[in-house]
Formats: C-alpha cells, sequence, structure tokens
C-alpha cells in the first residue's frame, strides 16, 4: 500500500499511536490539552516506534454527543500545523467522519490517512472525496454513531452482517477507484462485551477482502467491564488482546501504549519466524 509516497509492507505489523486532543476521552492519559502537549506525546511516540500517528479531535466513547465542525477543526489545526512543522516525513491519519475536515487535513497540511469510523455513513460526501484525497482509508463498522451505537447491538448474524457491511463498503469505494483500504471491525462500537470476544476470535475472518486489518483494543470497555477495572488499569489486557489480535491476522494495532505494543509485535514476529534448525 502506498501512504505518503512509501511503499508499505504490512508483513511486519504496524503500531498506530493515539493522540487526542478532546477534553472527555475515556483514558485521561491520552487527552492532549494543546499543540505542545501533543507535540511532546508525538515525539515520545515515535521514539517507541510509532508506525502511524492517528490524531482525534472528538470523543467516540459510548454516549459520546457530536460537536460541531467549527470547534472539531479549531481542535485540529493548531496540532495539525505542528506536526506539519515538525514532524514532516511522519505518517499523521485523522480520526474524523466529515468530509471537508479530511479535505483539509490532506490537502493543507499533508495527512496521509483518513480514519472514519462511521464507514461514510454520517458524510455521504466521504467517499468522493477519499478518491480525490488519493489517501488511503480506513473504514470502521458502526451502527450509528457514539450517542447511540450501543443500543444498536442486534444482528441476524454478527459476523456476516458485519462482513456483508464491508462487502458493501469495499465494493463502493473500489468503484470510485480507491484500492487502499484498511478495514476496522469496530471493537466497543455496536457491539456488547460477548460480541468484541466473538469478533476478536474470529478477527481472520476479514482476511477475505485482502486488505489490512486494523484493531482498536485498547484499554477498551472489553477488558474493563469484564475484569471491573479502570482504564488505567488496563494496560495489561490490552497486551494480552493485542497479542491474540496479530495471531488472529491484524495488521495495525491501534494504541495508546506504542512502546508496550511495539514489544508486542517484535515478540510476536520473533515467534512466527522461529522454526527449528535441521539436524544433518
Amino acid at each position: 500500500m502506498q501512504i505518503k509516497g512509501k511503499l508499505i509492507d504490512f508483513n511486519k505489523p504496524l503500531v498506530m499511536g493515539i493522540i487526542n486532543i478532546t477534553p472527555d476521552s475515556f483514558f485521561s492519559n491520552s487527552r492532549m490539552k494543546n499543540a505542545d502537549e501533543a507535540k511532546k506525546k508525538i515525539e515520545e511516540m515515535l521514539e517507541n516506534g510509532a508506525d502511524i500517528i492517528d490524531i482525534g479531535a472528538m470523543s467516540t466513547r459510548p454516549g459520546a454527543g457530536i460537536i460541531t465542525e467549527e470547534e472539531e477543526w479549531d481542535r485540529y489545526e493548531p496540532v495539525l500545523d505542528v506536526a506539519l512543522k515538525y514532524f514532516n516525513n511522519t505518517i499523521f491519519s485523522v480520526d474524523t467522519f466529515r468530509s471537508s475536515i479530511a479535505k483539509r487535513s490532506v490537502k493543507d497540511y499533508g495527512v496521509s490517512i483518513i480514519n472514519d469510523i462511521t464507514g461514510g455513513e454520517y458524510d455521504e460526501k466521504m467517499f468522493e472525496t477519499v478518491a480525490e484525497c488519493k489517501v488511503p482509508y480506513i473504514v470502521m463498522h458502526m451502527v450509528g454513531l457514539p450517542e447511540n451505537m450501543q443500543n444498536n447491538v442486534e444482528y441476524k448474524s454478527l459476523l456476516g452482517d458485519i462482513l456483508f457491511y464491508f462487502s458493501k463498503k469495499v465494493e463502493e469505494l473500489r468503484l470510485l477507484g480507491v484500492s487502499d483500504i484498511i478495514i476496522d471491525p469496530g471493537f466497543g462500537f455496536s457491539k456488547t462485551i460477548d460480541q468484541n470476544y466473538v469478533l476478536l476470535n474470529n478477527l481472520d475472518s476479514f482476511k477475505i477482502f485482502d486488505l489490512p486489518v486494523l484493531a482498536g483494543l485498547s484499554r477498551k470497555t472489553m477488558i474493563r467491564k469484564y475484569l471491573n477495572i479502570s482504564p488505567d488499569e488496563a494496560l495489561n489486557g490490552t497486551t494480552i488482546l493485542n497479542t491474540l489480535a496479530l495471531d488472529k491476522g491484524a495488521n495495525i494495532l491501534r494504541v495508546h501504549d506504542v512502546k508496550e505494543a511495539k514489544q508486542v509485535v517484535e515478540l510476536f514476529c520473533k515467534t512466527r519466524n522461529s522454526v527449528e534448525e535441521k539436524w544433518l
């Protein structure tokens, strides 16, 4: 896949670090109050080996409301200024479902990836914008919006319905000439705790599309509520689920804790590539 003029090989999984420029993300340590804090966090993530930095300006936790386009952009702009000035060679993605913000981020600030939790459902212009911008697109599964998504957890067949959803989205995108597509099954979005674990256990089913798969499991409710712990206590559970996701074929881990995720990737690849020496 071409990203920022580079040919990216997904044989070794990538780590995407999360930068939240929002006051209400569920994990308080991921909240950046201003551009200076974001700059320091980006530097730290890159030092720890982040392959991609994902910037979000609106909380997408369950029950979160939608802020205005103006407020979203006002949060993005100073951080994108920093990204362009100090980290011009870094692969950045913007976590937005508004085509206008996606387009401006790509055209004016060189953002490399559009990450849309609604899969184009919120903004009907998103797919054509992705085609125009000629950048990779992360299409996620969710039913509804964050404020009501947990009311939409009824499926005829969890896996069947989600696979059908992606088959339609991929077809729509390809008809517009978009070929660089990344699939995000949407852990924690329109799924119960049990459904999330079914999804993780069957993550390899999404390889049917022959596209990279992103797993966003970091410190999520499926860990916290099942173990009855806080977000601050959920790193160990995140590491375990990230390992399982890699074993099921995940190509990108979206995480708050880059250093630990990179260690997971390194140890996973070491194990996968280790074979017994044959005696002569």
